[in-house]
């Protein structure tokens, strides 16, 4: 739903003339909890959808289950995706679910085709059929079903049978994740708006002020718990050491991170969401495009990382100026317009001038 108050963000244009305007609204918190800048309406509960992730995976890392089961770098990423389905991603699920002494059947994700088109094609001329390990989720609920199992096996439980069922909000698993989202955010989900997400899991409704303070401290580890704080930590260098397993081939996230490496994680959500951690600058961001449109929030992402980081590489300065001005070609290769940042956002990001903390 479109707030009226909200300012144009991002910008297509086609030739020279802007074609569409996508509106949102954009915070940036530090983990003091201070409102750095603000546009647009950042008080509005909205769904941030899978830009929680990482939030979702804390207690994969503090409950001990990640140790307890030695998952590998490439396993803690992917509990923080939203990959494409590649052979590498159903791979690294299935081995994560195989250490738990279970398999794709332990998934309550539901089926998805690849969401990477070469792959999707390869599949079908085989006549082969997806599974639920191809869901771009399976890597989060693997990591949910491996917390499940380490809470079964402290009481003593069959593993398998106490996980059955997780995706439930009164599920004794659910329910630790979902503490793990108020504790993060500062906000009683209890008393929030709900929603179901595609994976089956519970979804809550956030204002972006309390999403960007969620990020601000995964990126510091201050307002956490010690246990939150060393898990957001790991998790954040799991995924600057496996980017691939964040999303995937191509994919702005394992983009931006093979680039960046930990100085930004950063997470897209359905429906135009945009989360991320600055650890340098002590800041976290959460954005929100109006129309849904995941053009318009990687656009947003790019212009915001380009004007606060500084030192960047050649090739880093060159990924963000392209994303945040990406020229848009039709199917013929020719250049016909571009995505791009509006003079809005630019200067209130410029204005910011920040240093890092």
């Amino acid at each position: 739903m479109s707030t009226p108050n909200n300012p144009v963000l991002v910008e297509v244009l086609r030739g020279d003339t802007v074609e569409s305007r996508h509106s949102g609204s954009l915070a940036l918190v530090d983990a003091d909890g201070h409102l750095v800048c603000a546009l647009g309406d950042v008080e509005r509960p909205i769904f941030p959808r899978s830009a929680v992730k990482v939030l979702q995976a804390l207690p994969l890392v503090a409950s001990d289950a990640a140790d307890r089961f030695a998952l590998s770098q490439a396993e803690l990423s992917i509990a923080c995706a939203s990959h494409s389905g590649e052979p590498a991603h159903v791979a690294t699920s299935l081995g994560l679910l195989r250490k738990l002494g279970l398999d794709e059947s332990a998934l309550e994700c539901g089926t998805q085709w690849p969401g990477r088109e070469p792959v999707l094609r390869g599949m079908l001329s085989r006549g082969e059929q997806a599974s639920a390990l191809h869901n771009n989720c399976s890597g989060k609920h693997a990591g949910f079903v491996c917390v499940a199992c380490q809470m079964a096996l402290a009481q003593g439980r069959e593993p398998a049978e106490f996980a059955r069922g997780y995706v439930a909000p009164e599920h004794p698993l659910m329910r630790e994740i979902t503490a793990a989202l108020s504790a993060a955010t500062g906000r009683d989900l209890e008393r929030a708006p709900r929603g179901t997400d595609g994976c089956s899991i519970p979804t809550f409704a956030v204002p972006l002020r309390d999403l960007a303070l969620a990020f601000a401290r995964v990126g510091t580890g201050q307002g956490l718990s010690p246990a939150h704080a060393q898990a957001a930590k790991r998790l954040r260098q799991a995924v600057a050491a496996e980017p691939f397993y964040v999303a995937g081939t191509d994919r702005f996230d394992t983009v931006l991170m093979q680039a960046l490496g930990e100085r930004l994680f950063c997470k897209v959500g359905a429906e135009g969401v945009y989360c991320a951690a600055l650890p340098e600058l002590g800041l976290g961001l959460a954005l929100k495009i109006d129309d849904g449109q995941v053009r318009g929030a990687e656009c947003a992402m790019a212009a915001v990382a380009q004007a606060l980081l500084q030192d960047l590489s050649p090739a880093a300065a060159d990924l963000l100026s392209r994303n945040a001005n990406l020229p848009l070609h039709n199917w013929r290769g020719l250049h016909v317009g571009a995505v791009r940042a509006s003079a809005d956002l630019r200067k209130s990001l410029q204005a910011l001038n920040l240093r890092p903390a």
